[in-house]
C-alpha cells in the first residue's frame, strides 16, 4: 500500500468515525447540563474501570490477530487465527460478566457504590459484551471492510445517544405528567445509572449485529493456533494494562486520593475537560484503525523503517494542526460544557499535549510489534507507570485535576523517551527528528502568540488565531511538498 493510499484509508476511517465519535461526544455538553458535577463524576469513575478490564479480557489478542492474520498464507489459516482469538476472548468475557453479576453485592460496597449495586453488574455486562465484540471488529479492519465497521459503530453510538436523551429529557416529563409505569421507571437516586443502561443496550445490539459478519468462522479453541498467539500477545497484555493505567489511573487517583466530599465533583470537571479535546484522540484512533493492520502485516525491515518514519512525521504535523485549532479557539469549545464544568478549561493544552505524546508512543510501538519483540512494551509502559504512581501521589492530593493532568503529561513524555532509546538500540528507524523538532517549535511559538490574543475582542481575536493556524498549515504543506489534490483524489477513489 502506498503512502497516498494509506492517507486515503486513514481519512476514510477518520471522516466516517468522526460521525460516530461526534455523536458520542455530543453527549458531553448534554450530560454536563442534566447531571451535577458529582453525578458526572460517578459516570467518569465507572468508565475509568472499563479500559483496565478490556485490556485483561482481550489479552493482547487484537494486536496478535493482526500480526498472525497478516502472516497467514491462506484464507483457511486466517480464519483459524480469528476463530481461536475470538474463542479465547469470548470465554474470558463470559467468565468476567458472570463473576461481576454473581459477586455484585460484595464488589459494589468495595467500590463505594453500595447504594447502587446495579451500577456494577451493568458495567460488568458492558465490558463483557464489548470484549466479545473486539475481535470481530478487528476482523472487519483486517479485511478492509471499513464501511461495515463504521456503520456498526454509528449504530451503537446512535442507540446510546438516543436512549440517554430519552432517559434524561423524555422519561422525567412522562413520569410527571402520567405517573404509573413512567414514574416507576424514573428514579432520581438512580440518575447516573441511566447512562449505563443506555450503554448496555447499545453494546448488546452491536454484538448481535456483528454476528453475521463472523459467519463461517465461529469461535473455537485450537491449542495449535492459540499457543503462538498467546506467546506473542502475553507481553502486550502486561504492557497494555500498564499503558491503560498510565492513561486512566489519573481518574482513579482523583476519586480515591482526594477527600470524598470533593473527589467526585473534581473528577466530573476533569472528565468533562478531557472529553473536550475529542478531535485529537479521534485522530489517534483513526490513525490506529488504518495503520495497525498495515504495519503488522508482512514487511521487509528496511521498507517498514522507511514508511514508519514518514508516518510518524505526518502524524505529528496533523496533531499539531489539531492542537492549534483547539487551543486557539478554546473559549468556543468551552461552550460545549455546562457552566459549572468550565473552570477546568485552563488545563486543556496540557491534556492535548499528553494526547499527542500518547499517539507518538503508539507509533513507536510498531517497531517491537513488527520485530516480534513485544516484551519491550512491558519495559516502556511499566516505566511510565512508575512515574505515574510517584507523581500522582505527590501531585493529585494537593493539586486535584491539575496534578492529574501534569502527571499524565510526565508519564507520556517518559514513555516516548524510553521507547525511542530502545528503538535506537534494537531496531533503528530513521525518524526525521530535525524536521519534527522544527514543526514542534513552530507550533509552540504560534500557540505562545495566541496566548496574547485571549482578551482581544472576538472580531479581532478569531481571525488572528485562524491566521496562526493557517501559517502552520501552509508552512507544513510547502515544506513537505504535500499535494492536497492528490490526497483528496485518493480518498474519493477509495469511496
Amino acid at each position: 500500500m502506498s503512502l497516498k493510499a494509506l492517507a486515503g484509508q486513514t481519512a476514510i476511517y477518520g471522516i466516517s468515525s468522526i460521525v460516530a465519535r461526534m455523536l458520542n461526544y455530543l453527549l458531553t455538553p448534554y450530560l454536563t447540563r442534566v447531571l451535577t458535577e458529582t453525578q458526572y463524576g460517578v459516570v467518569t469513575a465507572m468508565y475509568a474501570l472499563i479500559p483496565f478490564a478490556m485490556v485483561v479480557l482481550t489479552m493482547g489478542l487484537e494486536t496478535g490477530y493482526f500480526r498472525f492474520a497478516g502472516m497467514a498464507r491462506t484464507g483457511e489459516e486466517r480464519r483459524a487465527v480469528f476463530s481461536s482469538a475470538w474463542g479465547a476472548v469470548i470465554v474470558a468475557a463470559a467468565l468476567f460478566a458472570g463473576v461481576a453479576g454473581i459477586f455484585t453485592p460484595s464488589i459494589a460496597p468495595f467500590l463505594g457504590y453500595g447504594e447502587n449495586p446495579s451500577f456494577v453488574w451493568m458495567v460488568g455486562a458492558i465490558i463483557g459484551l464489548d470484549a466479545a465484540s473486539s475481535i470481530p471488529f478487528c476482523r472487519l479492519r483486517e479485511e478492509g471492510r471499513a464501511g461495515r465497521f463504521v456503520v456498526l459503530k454509528i449504530v451503537s453510538v446512535g442507540i446510546n445517544a438516543a436512549l440517554c436523551l430519552f432517559f434524561y429529557s423524555v422519561l422525567p416529563a412522562l413520569a410527571a405528567a402520567h405517573g404509573g409505569i413512567f414514574a416507576r421507571a424514573w428514579e432520581p437516586s438512580f440518575t447516573p445509572g441511566y447512562v449505563f443502561v443506555a450503554n448496555l443496550a447499545a453494546s448488546a445490539v452491536t454484538f448481535l449485529l456483528l454476528l453475521p459478519s463472523c459467519r463461517g468462522a465461529w469461535p473455537r479453541l485450537s491449542r495449535r493456533v492459540l499457543r503462538p498467539l498467546l506467546v506473542y500477545s502475553a507481553p502486550l497484555l502486561v504492557s497494555g494494562f500498564a499503558g491503560t493505567a498510565n492513561e486512566f489511573i489519573d481518574r482513579l487517583m482523583i476519586e480515591y486520593m482526594m477527600p470524598r466530599a470533593v473527589a467526585l465533583s473534581t473528577l466530573g470537571v476533569y472528565g468533562a475537560v478531557v472529553k473536550i479535546g475529542v478531535i485529537l484522540p479521534l485522530f489517534v484512533q483513526m490513525y490506529r484503525y488504518s495503520l495497525e493492520p498495515y504495519f503488522l502485516s508482512g514487511f521487509r525491515r528496511e521498507e517498514f523503517a522507511r514508511v514508519n518514519a514518514i508516518a510518524m512525521k505526518y502524524f505529528i504535523i496533523v496533531s499539531l494542526v489539531l492542537f492549534l485549532g483547539i487551543t486557539l479557539f478554546a473559549d468556543l469549545f468551552a461552550l460545549l460544557l455546562g457552566a459549572a464544568f468550565r473552570e477546568g478549561m485552563f488545563i486543556l493544552p496540557v491534556v492535548l499535549v499528553s494526547n499527542i505524546l500518547s499517539g507518538i508512543v503508539f507509533n513507536l510501538s510498531f517497531w517491537y510489534k513488527q520485530a516480534n519483540k513485544t516484551r519491550f512494551g512491558i519495559t516502556i509502559t511499566v516505566t511510565g507507570l512508575l512515574f505515574t504512581i510517584v507523581f500522582g501521589i505527590l501531585l493529585v492530593p494537593s493539586m486535584g485535576y491539575i496534578g492529574a493532568a501534569v502527571t499524565r503529561l510526565i508519564c507520556e513524555l517518559v514513555m516516548v523517551i524510553t521507547s525511542y532509546r530502545l528503538n535506537r538500540k534494537h531496531f533503528p528507524v530513521p525518524y526525521d527528528l530535525r524536521r519534527i523538532g522544527e514543526y514542534a517549535l513552530l507550533g509552540a511559538g504560534l500557540f505562545g502568540v495566541g496566548i496574547f490574543t485571549v482578551d482581544w475582542p472576538a472580531l479581532l481575536k478569531y481571525p488572528c488565531n485562524g491566521l496562526l493556524c493557517a501559517i502552520f498549515c501552509l508552512y507544513a504543506a510547502r515544506r513537505e511538498k504535500i499535494n492536497i489534490i492528490s490526497i483528496v483524489t485518493s480518498i474519493i477513489k477509495r469511496r
